[in-house]
Order: structure tokens, then sequence, then C-alpha cells
């Protein structure tokens, strides 16, 4: 019988990965993470430049890899890992922007559920609207960890938008009470459902859709410690 790996998108073996995947959406970010927080860090995957990685935090193994840009990329590198590769959390590492006031750059939200504005639901044929959610234990321990660490936090709405540049002239899903936007999320989530794993989304606020304040892409790729070190205490918990 011959194995599904590797795929046309990940040249590795099962062994290869810890049982919980960190993804953020810049293979420089996963560099990042490997080099700076991962013990014993060695690269398991560089198809399409896409970098994944796999060490030891705390003595646990954890992998990092990252997931490219939108829910068709995350779609196909989450899909793979959950099916193909008996990872069984993925917690999404990644930057968004904020829709409410409250919610500062720099903070971070959990992503309770997400939103989005994406057909990828419609490939289920559920003839009805499904809604993405975070797995309970793995945001109730961040939640946890957030508090003990003093990290400034959100727990809510994202919203998975398949634009980056709209056309909308109103916010409506900020109206809605949603707190932040990117493009992965959802389809995560729903990856996650369908293969009966987990996954969680943290994200830190790197611009805001309301005061116009943003960070640069080198402050995105290297200094939101807090959200990886989060991430990394979600992942040692499983």
């Amino acid at each position: 019988m011959n194995k599904p790996y590797p795929t046309p998108h990940i040249n590795a073996v099962p062994e290869d990965f810890g049982k919980t995947v960190l993804m953020p959406g810049d293979p420089l970010r996963a560099k990042f993470v490997a080099e700076n927080f991962l013990d014993n860090a060695v690269l398991v995957n560089n198809v399409r430049g896409i970098q994944g990685y796999t060490g030891y935090y705390k003595g646990v193994k954890v992998s990092v890899m990252a997931s490219g840009m939108g829910m068709p990329s995350i779609g196909i590198y989450s899909y793979e890992l959950f099916n193909f590769f008996d990872v069984e959390n993925i917690i999404r590492i990644g930057s968004a922007g904020a829709m409410q006031e409250k919610v500062k750059v720099r903070d971070i939200v959990l992503g309770q559920a997400a939103c989005t504005n994406s057909a990828y639901a419609n490939q289920y044929e559920l003839g009805g609207t499904f809604a993405p959610i975070a797995d309970f234990s793995l945001l109730e321990k961040a939640v946890a960890t957030a508090k003990e660490k003093g990290i400034n936090y959100h727990v809510g709405n994202l919203l998975s938008s398949d634009t980056f540049y709209s056309d909308a002239k109103d916010n409506n899903w900020a109206k809605m009470g949603v707190l932040a936007v990117e493009m992965e999320t959802a389809a995560l989530y729903m990856n996650a459902a369908r293969a009966g794993k987990k996954a969680l989304a943290i994200c830190t606020i790197s611009d805001s859709l309301v005061t116009g304040e943003s960070t640069s892409a080198e402050e995105r790729q290297t200094s939101f410690n807090d959200m990886i070190k989060l991430a990394l205490e979600v992942a040692i918990s499983e």
C-alpha cells in the first residue's frame, strides 16, 4: 500500500513532526521560532520555501511550520498535517488587524471562533452555515496562561477574510463585535473539525483599522514573543 507521504507540499514522514505544530503564516517566522525558542531544532520540510522545523520546548517535542497566506494555503498544509502526518493540534500564531478600539496594537487575540467571507465550507455540502470554532481545551489553557503571565489578551471572534484589499465601504463585521481580521483561521478550524483534531488561533495585533497604528514587517517577524511563548506553553500542555 502506498503511503500518503511525502505529499506534494510536505517532504517528510509522520515521525518528523511533534503532536503539536505551531503555524505562522511567514516561513521566516517559523525559522525565528525554531532558532530562538526550540532546542535541537532541525529543518524537516522546505518544499516551496515553506519551512518546517521540529525541536524541543521544555523537553517536549514541538514543531513549527509556515502556512503561507490565506485560507487556500493554510487549508492545504493543515489538512495534510492532520490527515497524513498524525498531527493532533495546530496552533496558528499570526498577525491580525484590530477592528475594535479596545483592541490595541501588540495585544493578543485568542480566536474563540472565526467568521469568514470565504466559500471554504461549501465543500462539506452542509446545506447551511457552519460556525468554525476553536478547541475549548486549547483555548482554556491559553487564557489561563495569558492571565498567569500578565499578557494583554482578548477572547472573541476573528474575521478570516479572502481579501486583504477590499472595496467594502463600511466595516459591518465590527458592528457585530468581531475583534480582528486575518486571513487563515476559519479554514484551519474547519479542517480540524472535519479531521476530529484540535486547533486554536493566537494572533498578535499588528495594526489597527480603528486608529491606523501599525508595526513594521520586521517587527511582525521577530517581536511577537508573548504570542510565541503563549503558544508553546499551550503546546506542551497537550
